[in-house]
């Protein structure tokens, strides 16, 4: 029997990254799992070799068409930073039309995954492990928009874990510069149960990505593949309007939520939300306006 492989460290800046073990382990209750730090053990290699099954790139390109490429046109962004790169999938559509683009992610097998879809499409990615909560240690330009995608963000369990990564965001950008970030419809998920024809994000069509556990502060994925091999993610379940109040908070002036790519009030149920938050100052800002259920919500999480 094979002796199991110890897991490495790979240093970042003061940071220590730790690679994942071949298997995912959560404990004898995978709920209690609720820690910012777990997503690193979460994409254990098997995992990351069936990403692109799940997402299906070709289809997932067809189902969101240019919307991320044309908003960063109409602001006229060039130089764009991908913090939750994964495996390049929208760095690789992005050098593909003609941006610059930093490809980072805090998974050391996502990121080499990426390097190698990059190498497939003809680029080489300017990649970087790094921790989006000591971004400005490893990385420091300035960009023109940082993307945050894949419903990423969710990993982040503690609120000031969130306010960290997003006042690094902010900092990382020019004065003029967006976050592009999006999140699954948890909103919906909480409220109504989970629904998703899967027609925008995860379109790999024989593989079941389903909730297993939700509660207002997990929402638990399963991830099922053809061969009968599972995984499972465990994120938080972040409220639209709790993303947005926190983003005003950092001091992002102007956010537009966008549901499945259309406007946020043309979509009923939509799977996902995409907010576009501007830096530049204005003497109007948007005034954010929390709803009931927002304002009852304890801080500190």
């Amino acid at each position: 029997m094979e002796s199991k492989p110890t897991p490495e460290t790979i240093k970042t800046s003061q940071r220590v990254l730790t690679c994942p073990d071949q298997d995912q382990s959560f404990g004898k209750d995978p709920t209690k799992r609720r820690d910012s730090d777990n997503f690193v053990q979460e994409y254990v290699p098997g995992f990351v070799d069936k990403w692109d099954e799940l997402i299906d790139w070709k289809r997932r390109a067809e189902s969101e068409g240019d919307f991320f490429i044309q908003a960063l046109k109409d602001r006229g962004c060039r130089k764009i930073l991908d913090v939750a790169c994964g495996t390049g999938f929208h760095s690789v559509r992005l050098r593909q039309a003609g941006f610059e683009v930093v490809s980072v992610d805090g998974s050391a097998s996502m990121l080499a995954k990426a390097f190698n879809n990059g190498r497939k499409h003809g680029f080489i990615l300017r990649t970087s492990l790094v921790d989006w909560r000591w971004l400005s240690r490893d990385i420091h330009d300035k960009f023109d928009a940082v993307i945050c995608l894949g419903n990423s963000f969710t990993h982040l369990f503690k609120e000031h874990d969130r306010r960290k990564a997003l006042a690094e965001f902010y900092a990382a950008l020019r004065h003029d510069g967006i976050l592009i970030l999006d999140q699954r419809n948890y909103d919906g998920i909480l409220d109504e149960g989970y629904s998703s024809q899967h027609k925008y994000y995860y379109c790999g069509g024989d593989v079941v990505a389903e909730p297993e556990h939700v509660d207002e502060g997990l929402a638990r994925f399963r991830y099922a593949f053809p061969d009968g091999s599972e995984y499972f993610l465990n994120m938080f379940p972040l409220r639209k309007d709790y993303t947005v109040r926190l983003m005003h908070e950092v001091g992002f002036q102007q956010i537009t939520t966008y549901a499945d790519f259309q406007d946020d009030d043309k979509v009923d149920d939509p799977d996902f939300f995409i907010h576009v938050a501007e830096k530049d100052y204005s003497e109007n800002p948007d005034r954010f306006v929390p709803n009931k259920r927002e304002v009852s919500r304890a801080d500190g999480i």
